[in-house]
């Protein structure tokens, strides 16, 4: 049965609060220069433009779309399943996010407790501030901006949690207990002037990544990074995130998560015969980006299509590279 695309929906209450200019950044594939894609052909039932190699554009998800982005709680039991069978595709519930993150903050802190204690499948936040271990490299500048990763994210319940992925109940931002989450809450607890908060809050983004195959979970979770942000902000200073605000940060989430074949390293692709190459400082780059997103026919049955590895962004650096070589492997040129 065909999901009911009308109506509300997660872009369109984004949309009620930014601005489509925002929603257009969200949508950006930094590999490719384009937009992400869908990635299969779930959606291929509305026609032109949402088959898996498609690009999801502003104009195909609003409007009378404007229901068709919905996160995994929202949809139908039915196909939730259906999801579920067809991708292995399992939402992680928030107290056990919690756990995890719990497990990587224990090892920081020395000792457990920083943030929360667990109670059961839930959790009760401590109140009082975060206090760092006099360790030379483990206070609250090196915890913000340390490099955090969720592969495979759905729609990032260990990065962000503005509410339990497996429920679908909202969590308030005192509670919240996701990686950035709990770097927002330092940052609120250690800066005492709007500006010296957004410098902390962006070294917090920029130190937060993850990827995803499925190109609507994808959008979910940069939406749910995006909003993660703006909600910490008006939370520590009653006040919205101004329009460059907002651009600077539509901008870092595009690039810190990103779409990817967790498999290959690369963009996604259904080629049979697949070519995966590096394109950065490379005159294939056009090359590549062409052969993956517009399919030309191939006269060769066994000629390869040319599909570029992914890259994403060192801030400290300010330089972009493939996140194959973080696995230790040579990209070709």
């Amino acid at each position: 049965m065909e999901p009911d695309i009308k109506g509300d929906g997660l872009v369109s209450r984004f949309i009620a609060r930014h601005s489509a200019e925002i929603l257009d950044m969200l949508l950006k594939d930094r590999t490719t220069g384009r937009n992400i894609i869908w990635a299969d052909d779930e959606y291929a039932y509305l026609g032109d433009g949402y088959t898996g190699s498609d690009e999801i554009t502003v104009e195909r998800i609003t409007g009378a779309n404007a229901g068709l982005i919905r996160t995994r709680i929202e949809k139908e039991r039915g196909h939730q399943a259906a999801r579920t069978r067809a991708r292995a595709e399992v939402f992680t519930p928030s107290w056990l996010c919690n756990r995890m993150n719990n497990y990587m903050d224990a090892d920081w802190f020395g000792h457990t407790n920083v943030f929360n204690t667990e109670s059961g499948q839930g959790w009760e936040t401590n109140p009082e501030p975060v206090a760092f271990p006099k360790t030379r490299g483990k206070g609250w500048h090196a915890y913000v901006s340390s490099t955090r990763l969720e592969i495979t994210c759905g729609e990032a319940p260990f990065l962000c949690s503005r509410y339990d992925a497996a429920s679908g109940e909202t969590i308030p931002v005192s509670d919240r207990i996701g990686i950035l989450d709990r770097k927002l809450r330092v940052v609120s607890e250690k800066c005492r002037t709007r500006a010296t908060w957004m410098t902390w809050a962006f070294n917090a983004l920029k130190a937060t990544y993850g990827f995803e195959y499925q190109g609507d979970n994808l959008l979910i979770a940069r939406i749910n990074m995006f909003e993660t942000l703006c909600e910490h902000l008006n939370a520590r200073w009653n006040d919205d995130a101004t329009e460059v605000e907002k651009a600077e940060t539509a901008r870092i989430v595009s690039w810190n998560i990103w779409q990817m074949d967790g498999l290959t390293d690369a963009v996604p692709t259904k080629a049979e015969h697949a070519e995966y190459r590096s394109t950065l400082n490379s005159s294939t780059m056009e090359e590549c980006v062409q052969g993956l997103l517009f399919g030309e026919p191939n006269t060769d049955e066994n000629a390869t299509t040319k599909v570029p590895l992914c890259i994403i962004y060192d801030w400290e650096n300010n330089e972009p590279y493939e996140y194959a070589t973080l696995k230790g492997k040579v990209a070709r040129s």
